[in-house]
């Protein structure tokens, strides 16, 4: 039989729309019957009384130092249970403050002492897996994870692989029992939740060529068909100073490549001749033109430059890179009203050590993205390991796709603040497109180089 706390929570949560039931967009793209957000249960002291008391009970019989909640719904559960267990409350902030002390964890701890770790619901885990490893990289021992609700399929497993023990107030099979108890969901409203749990337990990884259907932007699409054609996910980062050199490389590595990415300002001798050249040699070898430009300008500025000047690039460049720091309005700017189709790559995450690029802003870029896909093909995001760029990648639609710069074979920095990450983490970590420059332009064989970059970098993607 159901603690009737419980069963009292769960109706009251419905009551207030906490626990929802219809067709609900999900981040992943995903369409989910149901939708569960605590956010509001702050404005309900009762419910609030309710939620705490449960996490009391379960929290009885664990022994830590410290509590946290994992913001911001979590936050004001966890500084209700701090008073009432006595144990001093301690939060992570999203990113680390850039003035004063600059630190991550707020709170006065010791290295050594347990926290235990309190959110609202699990669903991936992700969340908590980010929160436990900052935690743990301020010297705190996490070992303890309590939710209000876990809707998982199989959070409990995934949090065990990691060394974590998780606890949940309300599992959703109880949550959709009630409801059907109490007749407030029918039948089939409850199977079909159960289904779609289930049936995201082990989703399989899209190919490419599936996510090719699910993109409506006609340059996203080229792109995938060249990659999947010429089995490359390779750009090339063609950043030299002449003409001659730029065509010398260009020339030699041109059928290794999707894309060649160009910085046309940093030429000393730019001139209608190179874009016509440049045209025709991409043409003729099937290689997509990537302008580097990154605007950044008001909507009326960036499209004089990039419509007008000496580079013109909207006549010759596929692709450009765009900084989304002026608002999505930067988007009708460069794209509205063009003569023929190009599309953007808006910089998410920069390889540069000490970059000013935030989490906040990165999250705000992927939703600019998400939201104008018909002019935006994805992201230029930079991840330092596998699972950074793991991270990146599942906040995004599998119809958006994220080119990785800062690629090298080894993974090492410049001494100019570049940092690298190998080619082989990068399309492990979910890098869809990798960005190679010196690795290629410098070898001794460019061609060679061009080669086994695109080797190593195709084999892990498939």
């Amino acid at each position: 039989m159901m603690n009737p706390k419980k069963e009292q929570l769960i109706l009251d949560l419905h009551r207030i729309g906490a626990i929802k039931f219809g067709e609900f967009k999900l981040k992943s793209g995903l369409t989910s019957p149901f939708y569960i957000d605590l956010r509001g249960v702050v404005s309900y002291p009762d419910i609030m009384t309710q939620i705490t008391d449960l996490l009391l009970q379960v929290l009885e019989d664990k022994s830590f130092d410290l509590v946290t909640g994992i913001p911001y719904t979590a936050l004001p559960m966890a500084a209700i249970v701090s008073v009432k267990r006595n144990k001093p409350l301690i939060y992570m902030r999203k990113e680390a403050k850039s003035y004063g002390t600059k630190k991550l964890i707020e709170g006065n701890f010791t290295a050594g002492q347990t926290c235990v770790v309190i959110d609202d619901l699990i669903s991936t885990g992700e969340s908590k897996f980010e929160t436990a490893a900052g935690l743990e990289a301020g010297g705190l021992k996490i070992s303890d994870i309590v939710t209000v609700v876990d809707r998982s399929p199989n959070g409990a497993e995934l949090l065990r692989q990691k060394g974590y023990t998780l606890t949940a107030i309300l599992h959703i099979d109880e949550i959709l029992s009630v409801l059907t108890a109490h007749q407030w969901i029918r039948d089939n409203q409850r199977l079909a939740v159960q289904t779609f749990i289930q049936a995201t337990r082990n989703v399989p990884v899209k190919t490419l060529a599936e996510r090719r259907q699910l993109m409506t932007n006609p340059l996203s699409r080229k792109l995938v068909d060249l990659m999947i054609q010429k089995e490359s996910n390779l750009i090339l980062s063609l950043d030299v100073e002449t003409s001659d050199e730029f065509f010398h490389i260009l020339e030699q590595t041109a059928d290794q490549i999707v894309m060649v990415k160009t910085h046309v300002d940093i030429l000393q001798d730019f001139s209608e001749d190179f874009v016509k050249k440049l045209t025709d040699l991409c043409g003729e070898s099937q290689v997509l033109i990537f302008e580097d430009r990154k605007f950044a300008d008001i909507g009326s500025t960036v499209r004089k430059q990039f419509r007008s000047g000496i580079y013109k690039i909207a006549d010759w460049a596929d692709f450009v890179t765009v900084h989304a720091i002026a608002g999505e309005a930067i988007l009708d700017g460069l794209f509205g009203d063009l003569e023929s189709p190009r599309s953007g790559f808006l910089l998410a995450k920069m390889s540069a050590a000490g970059n000013l690029i935030s989490e906040n802003y990165t999250r705000q870029v992927l939703e600019i993205g998400k939201n104008r896909r018909e002019v935006v093909s994805g992201f230029i995001g930079f991840g330092e390991n596998e699972t950074e760029i793991r991270k990146l990648k599942t906040k995004m639609a599998d119809d958006l796709l994220l080119l990785m710069p800062g690629v090298n074979l080894q993974a090492k920095g410049d001494g100019l603040g570049q940092r690298y990450v190998t080619a082989a983490a990068a399309v492990k970590g979910g890098a869809d497109g990798i960005i190679v420059g010196r690795g290629i332009i410098q070898a001794e064989n460019p061609a060679t180089a061009a080669k086994q970059y695109r080797e190593v970098a195709w084999q892990n993607m498939t």
